[in-house]
């Protein structure tokens, strides 16, 4: 192994014991624990806190070995990796940018045989020993630059993924493609003469249009959110794709329930869009579509008014219940004025959303002193007469 190692037992029931416990205020207590390599243990203890949620099946299994926290932060969660091995089917999966291995192991229960690639021997080990740990036998372990694995494997695959490293030389974020690690625009003739199917996934910072024209062979795009935070976005290449790849939008929610809008990209340049002014139900997409740019598609495909071009905001007066995102219902359109917007909201507390608002929400709050909760939903935003006003509304 490397320097990260396998527990013993008896370090194996410290970590349980203490795995509620502040790991800081842990490691002031080294004295009461000088018979064991109490740093080592906080730092378990530490990434089963970090993991608890995110990674449930590493979490069940004590004798699991750690990287650093850093590559355990990059990693997918279980909810994400599984997403993207129900995208994939065939004989053999290469993932070319390792990590901790989440995806290779979920992509392990979908193909045949999965190649790992990764460039950090440490951690190419450690993902190797808690393979075995998790009974996962269809994967083959390689610690290699992911270009020079490439052009010395002699087969194809099925598939090819990859996550590249967005961190510069000074561990700075980069969004831009060609500043990722490996460089996949420059990479691109030699995945093709790999595999018909690229996997790539992105940072959903990076611009999807700008995305579509430096890859240029896409054919579809899947942006994914759980619990309506934007977790992913992940571009399917292919030497065969056209000029309109279809966009999945995803929202996972805590129920397991997909929330699922789909739109074709140059179609939603020709989608018909109507404007209104507030009506009786207001509605706001999830974070998945907001990101994916679908914005005048979901407008046209359950029939509601824009409140503005810029606000991204909708509304109807009969109700949409399948709406792919959050409902509200009306109850008053406010100035932005304190005494005629305080006079609808006696609790003095709010939930505050702004679209399109020359104010933040911040300062929203601190200039009508509202505090955050409640049951009542604000939006500030412009409507088609270009008036910032706020919406007064409760959830339906």
């Amino acid at each position: 192994m490397t320097d990260a190692r396998p527990l013993t037992l008896a370090e194996q029931e410290f970590v349980k014991e203490h795995e509620q416990a502040d790991p800081t205020q842990l490691l002031l207590q080294g004295n009461r624990f000088r018979h064991l390599p109490l740093k080592e243990l906080v730092h378990y203890i530490q990434a089963r806190q970090k993991i608890k949620q995110k990674l449930p099946t590493w979490y069940q299994h004590l004798a699991i070995v750690y990287p650093k926290i850093l590559s355990l932060e990059q990693s997918s969660s279980e909810t994400t990796a599984t997403f993207k091995a129900n995208l994939v089917t065939g004989n053999i999966l290469i993932d070319l940018t390792g990590g901790f291995g989440i995806d290779s192991y979920f992509f392990a229960q979908r193909v045949k045989e999965v190649i790992y690639v990764e460039r950090n021997p440490e951690l190419a080990t450690i993902t190797a020993y808690n393979a075995q740990v998790l009974g996962v036998k269809n994967i083959t372990f390689h610690s290699a630059e992911a270009t020079e694995f490439l052009r010395f494997y002699a087969g194809t695959a099925d598939w090819i993924y990859l996550d590249p490293a967005r961190r510069d030389n000074q561990n700075q974020k980069v969004h831009r493609l060609e500043d990722c690690e490996p460089d996949v625009l420059g990479l691109l003739p030699l995945l093709f003469s790999k595999s018909k199917n690229i996997l790539l996934k992105t940072s959903p910072m990076l611009d999807i249009n700008q995305a579509i024209r430096d890859l240029q062979q896409v054919h579809k795009i899947y942006v994914v959110a759980v619990d309506n935070e934007c977790k992913e976005v992940l571009y399917h290449i292919t030497t065969t794709a056209g000029n309109n790849p279809e966009i999945e939008t995803h929202n996972i929610l805590p129920t397991k329930e997909n929330q699922y809008f789909g739109f074709g990209y140059a179609d939603e340049e020709n989608a018909a869009v109507t404007y209104s002014l507030p009506q009786t139900y207001i509605y706001e997409p999830n974070a998945a579509i907001l990101k994916a740019g679908g914005f005048k598609s979901v407008a046209q495909t359950y029939q509601l008014h824009k409140l503005h071009r810029n606000s991204h905001l909708y509304t109807s007066d009969n109700l949409v219940t399948d709406f792919p995102g959050r409902v509200f219902r009306l109850m008053h359109i406010s100035r932005y004025q304190n005494k005629e917007l305080l006079t609808q909201i006696p609790e003095k507390k709010a939930n505050i959303t702004v679209r399109n608002f020359p104010d933040t929400v911040a300062q929203i709050r601190a200039k009508t002193g509202l505090k955050e909760g409640g049951n009542i939903y604000l939006f500030a935003t412009t409507d088609i007469n270009q008036k910032p006003v706020i919406l007064v509304c409760e959830k339906v």
